[in-house]
């Protein structure tokens, strides 16, 4: 498998992608951060150089998070706690017991109902 790398979105850059900068016009924010999974249409790839010295019009504010230019993607344990996430949501709720009128906390095969008295 071929991984075809971004580049920098900026005019005659030719480094390759390492942040991702995207607009929050309501509130006059640019925020920079990690280079984003897809490349997204209102979105804009920065080379570590061009995310580092950006600038932004007065009275306009830039939020960084932290970039690491090393990082390799997602880790094992990221990709496990996605699949033990979609297995649960994938999983089916048991069925309800028609007799059950909804009084008394059931835990497991048992069923604790409230005092009488």
């Amino acid at each position: 498998m071929v991984r075809q790398s971004r580049r920098c979105s900026r005019s005659g850059c030719a480094q390759p992608a390492a942040a991702t900068l995207t607009y929050v016009y309501a509130e006059s924010t640019a925020v920079v951060g990690p280079l984003a999974t897809y490349s997204e249409p209102h979105s804009y790839d920065l080379c570590e150089f061009h995310a580092e010295r950006l600038t932004v019009p007065r009275g306009w504010e830039v939020v960084r998070h932290e970039i690491d230019v090393e990082d390799s993607g997602p880790t094992g344990d990221d990709l496990l706690a996605l699949a033990d996430a979609v297995r649960e949501a994938a999983r089916p709720e048991p069925p309800r017991n028609p007799a059950d009128d909804g009084r008394g906390t059931r835990r497991g095969h048992l069923r604790v109902l409230p005092d009488l008295d």
